[in-house]
């Protein structure tokens, strides 16, 4: 045995992988998927097993286990990859396509936590630039991080975040 005490012979392998530890973020997409089966919500169930088995994923490629940041990184990751590929369909005429893409994203969004509202955002841009002393754009990395680590926990939209930092330091 590969000192998994709990397990089997034949579920040393399942333990590895799904030991006590295994973050409640995949446990509520598994019972998420268990109540889309039952009421035969095709799309919906889609999106889930694919963020489980992103999830899954992260978690056997990481040598730590999964924490709440590395679940919100693949949760945006997912995202951000169903953004465009609703751009791209729609780009080539595929708008039903398009439209798959944004119910899929809808359904990532939801494990999602809060967003950031503006006077947040900005809130925490005003305090990044006057903690960092920064007043250039060549310096901007060094404020979005700022800004990142005091939004941390809410859910910020990169690209809209780095634009309005860049107008603030004009």
């Amino acid at each position: 045995m590969i000192g998994h005490s709990k397990c089997h012979r034949a579920d040393v392998i399942k333990c590895a992988f799904y030991n006590d530890d295994v973050m409640a973020l995949i446990d509520q997409v598994q019972q998420d998927m268990v109540a889309a089966m039952k009421s035969r919500e095709e799309g919906k169930l889609s999106a889930l097993r694919m963020i489980k088995a992103a999830l899954m994923k992260q978690k056997v490629d990481s040598p730590k286990p999964l924490d709440e940041a590395a679940e919100l990184q693949v949760l945006k990751s997912l995202i951000k990859q169903r953004t465009e590929a609703a751009e791209m369909f729609r780009k080539g005429g595929r708008e039903g396509q398009a439209e798959k893409e944004e119910a899929e994203r809808a359904v990532i969004e939801a494990y999602l936590p809060a967003a950031a509202t503006d006077a947040e955002i900005e809130a925490a841009i005003s305090e990044a630039i006057t903690e960092t002393g920064i007043t250039s754009q060549k310096q901007m990395g060094v404020v979005m991080k700022a800004v990142q680590a005091k939004l941390m926990g809410k859910t910020v939209e990169g690209k809209a975040l780095s634009e309005k930092v860049r107008a603030k330091l004009g």
